[in-house]
């Protein structure tokens, strides 16, 4: 796996942080996961990143959304799903160059701030939010290997905020082997993770009927709603199996804004509280013929 030096020299070592034990490195094994790729409006999307140094990575004139679901399925904390709903993006004193930062990623920064995280568990909240600054809590969700579809659902205060349902692939053709960066915003600070992984991931580009976004009317996802999400995607694909590595190394700095912030930021109070509970909120309320509706 294409993970730093660092990571395997501690290879059998072990941390305790924040109570959570880790043997090293964090990884997952066995994990499937699905995703895909949206245009969107790019102006809208820099007004949802905070500060002056993110901005919208552009694919020509528009930005994309990015929606990652992993079901982890061997971790050091259990298994649980992971829903990352998140815009393409880039680091730096100003907006970068179009295209060119996904040819030069470190160059650019170019990763993905994540807008939310919906988890299984309370241990996952507690320490990717605690420990990473990721955007966790936790929610129902699922994901379904169908017939026809894989597909994630997620469900909050009994109702569906969004569902992804990604065509399923004859095979995982095209193996993948690399890193990828995860800004966020906690604490005033905007928090930049690192995770590696791999797997063979069965892909289709600018194809109309690989996927599916259906978004609810939560009122968590009207962000969402300013972002002119077109509803062909540009890619989707499903890995059978994955396995990662999440750094421990990460880097943060003040989020700075022309004014005073009136209200703090979320901060260590949403996180001090939380147990490492490994139970999961009932399923969401998926209908049964999902896999015949469009969405």
């Amino acid at each position: 796996m294409n993970a730093p030096d660092r990571q395997k020299r501690l290879a059998g070592r072990y941390g305790l942080v924040d109570g959570i034990p880790f043997e090293m490195p964090i990884n997952s094994e066995q994990s499937p996961a699905l995703m895909a790729m949206f245009s969107i409006d790019a102006d809208a999307a820099a007004r949802l990143l905070p500060g002056g140094e993110v901005h919208p990575f552009r694919l020509w004139t528009r930005g994309l959304l990015v929606v990652t679901v992993i079901h982890y399925k061997i971790t050091d904390i259990g298994s649980y799903i992971e829903y990352s709903i998140a815009i393409a993006c880039t680091h730096g004193s100003r907006p970068a160059p179009r295209l060119l930062p996904a040819m030069m990623m470190k160059t650019f920064g170019t990763g993905q701030y994540v807008l939310d995280l919906p988890v299984s568990t309370e241990v996952s909240v507690k320490g990717g939010k605690g420990i990473w600054g990721m955007p966790k809590h936790q929610a129902s969700l699922d994901f379904v290997i169908g017939d026809r579809w894989v597909s994630s659902q997620y469900d909050l205060d009994n109702q569906m905020l969004m569902r992804l349902d990604v065509a399923k692939p004859g095979t995982a053709w095209l193996p993948i082997n690399m890193g990828a960066a995860n800004y966020c915003a906690f604490r005033g600070m905007l928090m930049k993770s690192f995770i590696y992984f791999k797997g063979r991931l069965g892909l289709r580009i600018f194809d109309a009927r690989g996927a599916r976004l259906l978004i609810g009317d939560h009122p968590r996802m009207a962000p969402l709603r300013t972002l002119d999400i077109r509803p062909e995607p540009i890619a989707a694909g499903f890995f059978p199996s994955t396995q990662g590595v999440l750094d421990d190394h990460f880097e943060c700095w003040f989020i700075t804004e022309p004014a005073q912030r009136m209200a703090p930021m979320q901060g260590l109070e949403s996180t001090f509280p939380l147990g490492q509970s490994q139970a999961w909120l009932p399923a969401p309320a998926r209908a049964l013929d999902w896999e015949s509706t469009r969405a």
